[in-house]
């Protein structure tokens, strides 16, 4: 007996994947091929080795659970957005296992929401939100095991990053890089990663409320003295819980990524 599907708000039809059925679309780039504006793609249990790069309409692609589904690519990352201008990714794991320079979610001027996913082993950071009209909602994922950070927003991005963990990355839980960069930070946990949970740096700003920033192995903050966290660095720690970091709560510092030698 089929399973129940996710009702789609759109109104559109829904389109399965799952490559052990030969009634359905055997991996996800196929089904967004056939998908009109208003379908939605759904996503059986499985792995799937399979890129997908949606660009100028909107994307509702919804899994079966970040468990149960994971897309993997070998030749550049899984997931890439450009320009995506609404629609809702979840329940999918995204997982890069090449060796060239590539994160396991990339995004680009894009206003979608991305929630209940993971990525993982991107060799640069695990998701890439950047542009200047990039309003992406990002929330209730987990981004682990990334060769540099778990989340790196830059040029101009203002996404909203809420209810993430992100855990055992190379560098940084959360990274924020450039003038015009604000996304608002709230809720999220970045925990053990290999340098200390989130870098405010080269005048990116954010909002930081109400973060867990724990167990990392410097600090719980890092800003430089050009960047512009809101709160002020000497009220970060009121605002966050930046406990049980070697360091410290928070440092404010001209060489952020000296222990990396950059």
């Amino acid at each position: 007996m089929d399973e129940p599907l996710p009702s789609n708000p759109s109104g559109g039809r829904t389109l399965i994947v799952d490559a052990t059925d030969p009634r359905c679309y055997p991996l996800p780039s196929d089904a967004l091929r056939d998908a009109a504006e208003h379908d939605q793609i759904y996503i059986r249990p499985g792995t799937y080795e399979d890129k997908i790069f949606i660009s100028d309409r909107p994307v509702r692609l919804i899994g079966a659970g970040r468990d149960q589904v994971q897309i993997f690519s070998r030749r550049g990352g899984p997931l890439y957005l450009q320009e995506v201008p609404g629609g809702r990714i979840s329940g999918i794991a995204f997982r890069y296992v090449g060796s060239d320079q590539h994160s396991a979610i990339n995004v680009l001027n894009s206003t979608c929401v991305i929630s209940d996913c993971r990525a993982m082993e991107g060799i640069l950071s695990g998701v890439v939100l950047y542009g200047q009209e990039c309003r992406v909602t990002f929330s209730g994922n987990e981004v682990c095991r990334n060769r540099e950070s778990g989340i790196f927003v830059f040029a101009g991005a203002q996404p909203r990053l809420a209810d993430n963990r992100c855990f055992d990355n190379h560098h940084f839980g959360i990274a924020v890089r450039d003038a015009g960069t604000c996304p608002d930070i709230v809720r999220n946990q970045c925990d053990s990663n290999m340098l200390s949970g989130i870098l405010l740096f080269h005048h990116g700003g954010a909002l930081l409320a109400d973060n867990h920033c724990r167990d990392n192995q410097q600090w719980g903050v890092v800003v430089t003295p050009d960047a512009h966290p809101n709160p002020a660095p000497s009220e970060l720690a009121q605002a966050n819980d930046l406990a049980r970091n070697p360091r410290g709560a928070y440092v404010v510092t001209d060489q952020p990524l000296e222990d990396i030698g950059r």
